[in-house]
């Protein structure tokens, strides 16, 4: 039986002390689809709703319902429309200003029917497991929707119906790289078309069922940044991946099976917290995530006083400079 008990954070903690692997690992499921429902049904035994929705106008739906229930109260449809439109798919706005919704600004004014404002909140960052978190596959986006190809996509978290972490898998064998190049593409390719709310996304993870990492949805920028810094070209993006990172527990023991790190990633308070406490919206709209030697070094203490640490550690660099955290020797 897997074990683990918790650190950081006192009741919702995030960074597992030890975590002992389970026997039956993801090397059992060869193909792309078995580890896919694999997957999907671990989620559903961690307490994720599974929706078998794979359309835009389903999505849309299922997201004015899940704020409604959140915020405790019933769009008319015409404050709905006006909200979408304005608020939360808002045409002139892309990756960098929703991620701001997400990290800074969770919080958006709706203008009822009678003129008054209310508050109406897209992520509740005070209490976490107000929070409802469903689980999507396949969802599919084409050509007609604006994009340049026709795509589906392999698994998606949903948090109060937005789409804020994106799963592609890989079945056993594949190098992870391919499922990083791929949602390189769908950013590139789709992920803007229709309303454009998996621009959302503020965390992607790749996997082949033997190892998992997980990284910002502005890592292929920061990469890009880095390679000016060098003066390299713009497009030169091919060691983006190098900013990718494993998952371990608080021992620094990296939990790289897709199973192992469901378990412990993709646990509802972890996952809760790693987006509302352990990402870092830089000044230069850059989103960092934090690895999770950073996370335990935060312990039970505000994470506010320690940001200064923390940031100076997440230097978009092949060395992790650290100022008062022990660096982590690089894991390939």
């Amino acid at each position: 039986m897997p074990y683990f008990n918790i650190v950081a954070e006192t009741s919702d903690n995030t960074v597992v002390t030890e975590y002992e692997p389970v026997k039956k690992c993801s090397d059992s499921y060869q193909s792309e689809v078995e580890l896919e429902q694999e997957f999907i049904r671990l989620l559903c035994e961690q307490g994720y709703e599974y929706l078998p929705i794979h359309t835009e106008k389903d999505l849309i739906a299922n997201l004015r319902k899940k704020l409604e229930e959140l915020n405790n109260y019933q769009f008319s449809d015409t404050e709905w429309d006006d909200f979408f439109k304005n608020a939360v798919a808002n045409p002139n706005e892309h990756i960098v200003e929703k991620t701001r919704k997400i990290q800074e600004d969770n919080v958006q004014v709706l203008t009822r029917d009678d003129g008054f404002s209310k508050n109406i909140t897209l992520i509740d960052k005070k209490n976490i497991h107000n929070n409802r978190l469903q689980v999507i596959n396949q969802y599919a986006i084409g050509t007609e929707s604006g994009a340049k190809h026709d795509n589906r996509y392999d698994v998606t978290v949903l948090v109060n119906g937005l789409p804020l972490v994106h799963i592609e898998l890989k079945r056993r064998g594949v190098a992870i790289r391919e499922a990083f190049n791929q949602i390189n593409r769908y950013q590139r390719d789709s992920f803007w078309a229709g309303c454009g709310l998996y621009e959302y996304i503020q965390i992607f993870v790749i996997s082949n069922g033997t190892n998992t990492k997980y990284y910002s949805n502005s890592t292929r920028r920061n990469a890009e940044k880095e390679h000016e810094k060098r003066g390299a070209s713009k497009t030169k993006t091919s060691n983006s991946f190098e900013f990718t990172c494993f998952w371990a527990d608080a021992n620094n023991r990296v939990i790289p099976d897709l199973i192992d790190f469901t378990k412990t990633f993709f646990a509802k308070h972890t996952i809760l917290n790693i987006l509302t406490k352990y990402c870092i919206f830089t000044s230069e709209d850059m989103l960092m995530v934090m690895r999770p030697y950073q996370i335990t070094a935060t312990g039970g203490f505000s994470i506010v006083s320690k940001l200064p640490i923390i940031i100076r550690s997440m230097v978009v660099s092949r060395v992790v400079v650290t100022s008062g955290i022990p660096p982590v020797p690089a894991r390939r």
